[in-house]
Order: structure tokens, then sequence, then C-alpha cells
């Protein structure tokens, strides 16, 4: 008999044939025959991912066991000198990288994606699955195979009612929030296709791929022109202690960037050979050097809460996953860029996000004061609360550059914020799958802990630029978020000054791309 070409042309596939008896006969000239396939396990295999390690479930032997495979590999490699060079820099920080993990592989239990990769999968479960694929293939008793997927599904209903009730029992303070997204079917749901602005729609991986990735890291239409500064001092000012300060203070619970390396096992790293990541962190800023191994991010797309159509493309948005061996040095320099900030007076006293000392509710105290004191005063307050759309990504590295030399900011941190910016690449995530990897062209990183303090540096002029035109009106800013008060003695004085405010500040964000 002869196969259809799409079997003989599986390569994964072995076969046997049996030819069945005359109880099974068809009615026509054809045989009915019965054959048994067989699937590679090893290509099987091959359709897991390894997104990690579970560092959680290391015994003390695993941790020692690691650690004596971290100190053999070094044994003959000597750490950065004061004298190295940026390629040296660039060889220290992929040798780390790819020693850690294969250090964590030997040792550590691996973290793998696959078709059952599911917390609400056991055993029970497995067994039911088997049960329903054995009724299957008998195709005699149609009853006993809806019974079986019966119980399978109930099956499932139970293992994720006593997950969920389990992690609803745990809950605590801020978590209950996130509990209730979790209970949103909208928040997490897979869309047969995506409408763009324009009305253009994605229906392919490929394409969905394509509209995020413009929507998220457009293209640089704003190529000012630059010149690096020389070498500044401010990578004398990092010590163990500004290293140990910058690790400790990040979440072992984030996901991990393409290098699958989390802030857990550079722990375990910064246990084992303090010295070398200290080492690396300052040569990396004394070089102005971002390693081009960590210049590679993974978008991921996560939806936008209380969205009404999900099928609209503005109802996603995109974060970054770094490499967190360098989020480290990315973690230094956001402190030394605050500190040198704060010292030559960059940043308005309107400007609450990203320092030290300041959050949205210090500026939110404050604006109910200014209403007050109008009110005292017999006067009316108003407010006007504007957005910089899409704040990150139109952030211009020419522009940024040239703007932090204006201010005089230490040449090691310009020069290391022009390698952080440039030669980026991303990989997005698509439905579970990674896709074709990308230059990014402009912005900086939604993810990285530096990018809101150089967004800060980016917008410091704004507030003083309008404050000086409309000197009746105070600003106030939290990252992307602005707002005007004004205090007059009726609503239309106090609009004025406001629209004034509105119009000040859309001229000096076109200025600038924003």
């Amino acid at each position: 008999m002869p196969l259809p070409l799409p079997f003989l042309r599986m390569p994964f596939l072995s076969h046997t044939f049996f030819p069945l008896a005359d109880d099974h006969a068809t009615g026509s000239d054809h045989e009915v025959i019965e054959w048994e396939v067989e699937v590679d396990r090893q290509e099987e295999a091959g359709h897991e991912r390894v997104v990690g390690w579970n560092l959680a479930a290391m015994t003390e032997e695993d941790a020692k066991a690691a650690e004596k495979l971290w100190m053999e590999l070094v044994k003959e490699r000597a750490h950065l000198d004061a004298e190295c060079t940026a390629d040296e820099v660039e060889q220290e920080a992929a040798w780390c990288q790819e020693a850690m993990g294969n250090v964590l592989n030997a040792t550590g239990k691996k973290i793998r994606i696959c078709a059952k990769s599911k917390s609400w999968w056991n055993t029970d479960i497995r067994e039911r699955r088997k049960a329903v694929g054995r009724e299957k293939r008998r195709k005699q008793n149609s009853e006993e195979a809806a019974k079986a997927k019966a119980e399978l599904q109930k099956s499932i209903r139970q293992s994720k009612r006593k997950m969920w009730s389990k992690y609803l029992q745990n809950l605590g303070g801020a978590e209950v929030g996130r509990a209730a997204q979790y209970a949103n079917p909208r928040a997490g749901m897979t869309v047969q296709g995506l409408t763009d602005r324009e009305g253009k729609q994605a229906y392919t991986s490929q394409e969905k791929e394509e509209m995020l990735r413009c929507e998220s890291f457009p293209p640089n239409d704003d190529n000012q022109y630059y010149e690096l500064p020389p070498a500044g001092s401010a990578h004398t000012c990092v010590t163990e202690q500004t290293v140990e300060r910058a690790l400790l203070s990040q979440s072992i619970k984030k996901a991990a960037g393409p290098d699958k390396l989390s802030f857990g096992a550079i722990r375990l790293l910064w246990k084992w050979d303090t010295e070398r990541i200290v080492r690396l962190t300052k040569a990396a800023i004394r070089m102005g050097r971002h390693p081009s191994v960590s210049k590679l991010s993974t978008g991921v797309v996560i939806c936008k809460p209380g969205k009404d159509d999900y099928t609209q493309l503005k109802a996603y948005r995109s974060i970054s996953l770094l490499s967190y061996m360098e989020k480290v040095v990315e973690k230094v320099v956001t402190e030394l860029l605050s500190d040198q900030a704060e010292r030559r007076g960059i940043l308005s006293d309107g400007q609450f996000g990203s320092r030290r000392g300041r959050s949205a509710i210090d500026a939110a105290a404050i604006m109910v004061d200014r209403a007050h004191a109008a009110w005292k005063g017999g006067h009316i307050a108003g407010m006007l609360l504007m957005d910089i759309k899409a704040a990150f990504l139109s952030v211009a590295k020419g522009r940024l550059v040239n703007l932090m030399k204006f201010r005089q900011m230490d040449g090691d941190l310009v020069r290391w914020t022009e390698s952080f910016l440039s030669e980026r690449t991303v990989e997005m995530m698509i439905e579970g799958n990674s896709m074709e990897r990308h230059p990014v062209e402009a912005g900086v990183p939604q993810g990285s802990p530096v990018s809101p303090i150089l967004f800060a540096i980016y917008t410091s002029g704004l507030i003083k630029w309008v404050e000086e035109y409309v000197s009746e009106a105070e600003g106030r800013s939290c990252v992307d978020d602005l707002g005007w008060v004004a205090t007059g003695s009726d609503v239309n004085h106090v609009v004025s000054i406001v629209e004034r405010c509105a119009a000040r500040s859309m001229d000096w964000a076109s200025r600038r791309g924003l």
C-alpha cells in the first residue's frame, strides 16, 4: 500500500507494519494495516528549553561542589588590573558569564520549559493522560474514551483549584492586588491577531513580532553628532562596599535575561570570588565600556491591565530582560550618576523620580499642601497632569551624551553611558518562542536600573524652562508623569496658567523628540 509522502519524509519516525485479519474488511480493494510509531526521544528533548537553575533546590553539598568547580576554573585566571584594556574587559565579562553557566550546569538543577511545565501537573494527571491515549488508540469503546477524558479534566481542575487555594492562603499585603490581576481572564490571554493604530493586522508569530518590536523599539530618527569626553575619575569611587550594596539591593526573584543567570547566581559568585566582580565593575567604568555580551536583551511582551480590547497593539507593552552579570555594573553606575546629579544641581527641585529620599507620595503631599495654602488665602488651586508618551523609547543617545557633557558630568560616566546605549540588540519572545535578533537603535531599556536616572537627566531642563516662562506655576514630575500646580482668584485665571504650562511643555518636548 502506498503511504502519503509527508509520512515518508519524517526522519524521526520508525515504523513496523502488521496486516490485519479479514474481520476488518473495508469493502474495497484496499487492505487495512496497523502501524506503530516510535518518536525519537532525543528529538523530543530538543523542544525543551532551559531557562535557568533552581538555586533554592541546591543542597549544601551541591553548593560546595559548585564552589570547588569555580575555584578550579579560576585557578590560573588572573583578575583584571588597573592597566587592563577594553578588550580584556570584554573577554573577562564573557568568560565570567560562560564559566558561571557551566558551573551551574554541572552542579545545579536546571529549570526546563516544555509541554508539561505546569505547576499543577502531577502524577495522577500524567497517568490519566496515558489512559486517555490508550482508549483513543483502541477506537472500540467511545464511552470509555469519553469517561477517561472526563476523569482527566476533573483531575486537572482539582489540581488547579488546590494550587490556587494554596497560593491565596500565603498572600499578604500588596500581593493581594497581584492575585486580583491573575484572576482577570483577559490579562494573559493569547489573541489570534493584533491590530495597530493604522488598522494593520498581524496573525502569524512573525507578523506579531515585527509589529510589537517596531512599537517597543522604534528606529532612531535623531542622529545628533557627539564627541566623547576624555576619561574621568568616577571609577575611583567604586569600592567593595558600593558593589555589594548594588548587588544585595536587587531581588533574587526577578526573571533572568539571556544569560539565564539570576541575582541569586551572581550572589553565589560574589561569595566565591568577590575581588573578581569588584575589579570587573571598576574596569568597565574606567574604560567606559559596557561589554558586548551584555547588550543582547530578551523582549518580553506583557498586557497592560484593565484594557477593554486585547486585540489592539496599544494594550501591550514590552520590557527588556537583561544580563544580570552586568546589571551589577548598571546599579553601581546608577548610584554614581545620582550622586553627581545631586551635587551639581542638575535635577530640578520639582523632580521626584529616581532620587533618594523622594517619592511620588512626597510630590502628591506637596501639591495637596499648596492647595490648602491657597484655600486659606481665599484663592483656588488647580492642577494639570501630563504624561510623556513612550518616555524611555524616545531618549536619543547623541542628545543625551551632549547634555551630560554640557552638564560637566564625569567622563567615565558619559563614556560608559554611550557604550551602554550603542550596538544593542533584542530577541522578542512571542508566544513562548524566541524570534530573530534585531538591532535596537534608540531609547533606554525598560528593565535596566540605570534607565530611570538617565531619563531624569534627559528631561532635567523641562520644569526649570517652563517655570521661567510661567512663574505663577510649580512643576512636579516622577519619571514620565508631570504635574503643574497653579493658584488664582478664579477658575479662568487658574486655567489660563496651566494652559500656558501645557503649551510650553509640549514646545520643549517637541524640540527633543519627546
